[in-house]
């Protein structure tokens, strides 16, 4: 867990405060009496009573004679702080700001603008989100792809050097609005046609500003190994953190590889860089229908792409390059592995896998008819998708790895619309439940850890992520022997279970399982008081 040196000073501080005990002379506006306590250090968890005034945690310990206006009973309960998802797509923000779907699993605290596609232009948009209730704290990284394409648009190919003083200046002006660091989507458009160098000298400009760099690697199937490396390479170019974002083996060719790439990660730790792992708990992933069809055959934008599969020689071979992706990346080698979460111009699709679109036309549903109807979709408006192309294997290896974060790749969502990845509803839940409790491959306080301590040390936050005096009450009270995720790859809309209480900055979201409208979450930005 690396902290600086104030935060370490202040934990300190406050780690005395606890053992010495505060003054019971005083009525908090919540007291939680009973609880098993973790405080998000991965240290074993300890029984006393929480008390909460204002947007405050203002005692921690074993004293039993307290007043306060309202007293929960967590007798066989854990209280820990919120959890913070580090990868979190928030762009409904504006039209979901409750942020209900992430809330009920536990979430006080939500890093926005992964994979290269933060908010653009960046100061309004945050300036924007000061004038919504929130119903938990969002924070922000800037997107190399919203950056990119603001300057080049879809252009294949290095930027000139006055383009590239244009990028950096873009992601200055994010980080001087807060931003917690720049974020890259290497595997997507236009990402994908940026070199390193390109790369390096635009996260040097969120170095020197003290912030991270998060990446949806460049390959994530055969080529994961140089993918894993490239990341490295930017850790050391630019000097600082690095994460690898929702890391996993895609395709049964790379199954088993997450010993290799994770072997790269603490080999570059013990060099002295500070290389992360961020992760969401299932085997299957979720992103847009294009990431089948090679990148070259999207460059341009729309109108070139129609251009490209009217001539029938380019279709060719764009049908060839997505059987290759079908057989040896997300697709898994099945038909049935890709199956259909949105279709804005065909919601009858959605939950349905190609496998049985095809079936349901009497096509013969092979790689070949797959990939056509691929091209069909994307041409007709595109769609996102489930894949199930992972193996439970490595998700069980990076999970355990001390480096590796909890986080859930989820976009807000709406009750009941369109057919969304169920991590959207039960990340944090379903770690908990399990992970911990079913397949004990975790004790409770690790994975308490990975959601709160280790994401607030990435993030540099010195007032979230422990349950100590002094810092803001982000506070989630759960029943470790029932908490679980019930939304489920073929029913995604469903709550958790066995999250009791949520507490975001002093307000209470979740009541005794029971979702409290209004705001309470705060915008947070970089290097900034947040009061």
């Amino acid at each position: 867990m690396a902290l600086s040196s104030s935060s370490l000073i202040r934990l300190s501080i406050l780690y005395i405060l606890f053992f010495v005990g505060c003054s019971p002379n005083i009525e908090y506006d919540f007291l939680i009496e009973g609880a098993h306590i973790y405080v998000g250090d991965g240290a074993a968890p300890f029984e006393g009573n929480v008390g909460i005034k204002g947007d405050e945690i203002h005692y921690v310990g074993s004293y039993t004679n307290l007043s306060a206006k309202r007293v929960i009973e967590a007798n066989g309960l854990a209280v820990c702080p919120g959890f913070i998802d580090v990868h979190a797509h928030l762009e409904p923000l504006m039209q979901l700001p409750e942020s209900e779907s992430h809330v009920r699993q536990g979430v006080t605290t939500a890093l926005g603008g992964p994979d290269g596609g933060g908010p653009d232009p960046f100061v309004s948009y945050l300036d924007s989100l000061e004038e919504l209730d929130l119903g938990m704290n969002v924070a922000f990284l800037v997107g190399h792809n919203r950056v990119r394409a603001r300057v080049m648009e879809l252009a294949r190919r290095a930027p000139t050097a006055q383009e590239l003083s244009q990028m950096q200046q873009i992601v200055q002006e994010a980080m001087d609005a807060g931003a917690y660091g720049l974020s890259t989507g290497l595997k997507y458009l236009p990402g994908t046609f940026a070199k390193t160098d390109e790369v390096i000298a635009l996260a040097k400009v969120a170095a020197q500003n003290e912030g991270i760099y998060t990446s949806h690697i460049r390959e994530e199937g055969l080529g994961l190994l140089p993918a894993v490396r490239e990341v490295i390479d930017v850790a050391s170019g630019a000097q600082m953190t690095a994460v690898i974002t929702h890391h996993k083996a895609m395709g049964q060719p790379m199954w088993g590889a997450s010993s290799q790439t994770l072997g790269l990660v603490d080999s570059a730790r013990e060099a002295g860089l500070d290389v992360r792992i961020d992760q969401y708990p299932y085997n299957a992933s979720y992103t847009g229908i294009s990431v089948l069809i090679p990148s070259w055959g999207l460059a341009g934008g729309r109108e070139a792409f129609l251009s490209r599969i009217a001539d029938n020689s380019i279709r060719d071979s764009l049908l060839r390059g997505i059987v290759f992706n079908l057989q040896n990346d997300r697709g898994g080698g099945d038909l049935r592995r890709v199956q259909l979460a949105r279709v804005r111009w065909n919601p009858e699709m959605e939950g349905k896998t190609l496998f049985e679109c095809l079936i349901e036309e009497e096509i013969e549903p092979t790689l070949e008819n797959g990939a056509k109807l691929v091209l069909d979709i994307q041409e007709a408006g595109g769609a996102s998708a489930i894949y199930h192309a992972m193996d439970d294997q490595d998700v069980d290896r990076i999970m355990v790895h001390p480096q590796t974060m909890i986080a859930s790749d989820g976009r807000l969502a709406r009750w009941q619309e369109g057919h969304p990845h169920p991590r959207w509803y039960g990340t944090f839940p379903r770690v908990l439940g399990h992970y911990v409790r079913e397949k004990e491959l975790l004790p409770l306080e690790t994975a308490i850890h990975k959601m709160t301590g280790l994401p607030a040390s990435l993030l540099n936050l010195d007032d979230r992520g422990y349950l100590t005096v002094g810092f803001k009450a982000d506070i989630v009270i759960f029943d470790p022997k029932t908490v679980i995720d019930k939304a489920t790859f073929e029913k995604p809309h469903q709550y958790p279970e066995g999250i009791r209480y949520v507490f975001c900055n002093g307000v209470l979201k979740v009541d005794q399982g029971r979702f409290q409208p209004g705001g309470g979450g705060k915008v947070l930005r970089r290097n900034s008081v947040n009061l």
